[in-house]
């Protein structure tokens, strides 16, 4: 018996690019207030500071979400060693990026750190809320129109 020809023809979506791009969106919204902020709490090495820690965490989340798309696409066990592997790299890269950073003159150490480990989960947080949780409905939940 042959597949129907919308099974045969379906293509795979791959969700974490939406998220990732969703997350960005996000990051961009908020991060004038926290540039400003910042810079109004510690002056302008704080406000460069901020603007690099958000940029760090939005390609953090589109490298991740690249990576993850192209395991998929491989195999289960390529996936898993890639998201764990991934992850790894990822981590290692912002720690030499923050390292290599120090000791520039424009750059407060404490609000780089403190921009990046609190916007990445800042930025999850407020994902969960438009995440679709379900094998039904995975990816992004369908915005709502009206009111």
């Amino acid at each position: 018996m042959d597949p129907s020809p919308a099974i045969a023809d379906a293509t795979p979506v791959a969700f974490e690019g939406d998220i990732a791009r969703d997350l960005a969106r996000r990051a961009v919204i908020v991060s004038p207030l926290v540039i400003v902020a910042l810079g109004l709490w510690r002056g302008w090495p704080g406000a460069v500071s901020a603007a690099i820690g958000i940029v760090l965490v939005i390609l953090n989340f589109l490298v991740a979400a690249r990576l993850i798309t192209w395991a998929a696409e491989r195999a289960p066990g390529v996936l898993a060693a890639v998201i764990l592997g991934g992850f790894l790299a990822r981590l290692v890269a912002l720690t030499l990026i923050v390292l290599a950073l120090q000791d520039q003159s424009f750059i407060d150490l404490p609000v780089l750190v403190l921009t990046v480990a609190v916007t990445h989960l800042g930025l999850l947080v407020w994902e969960t809320r438009h995440v679709g949780l379900s094998l039904a409905a995975p990816g992004l939940k369908p915005r709502r129109t009206g009111r």
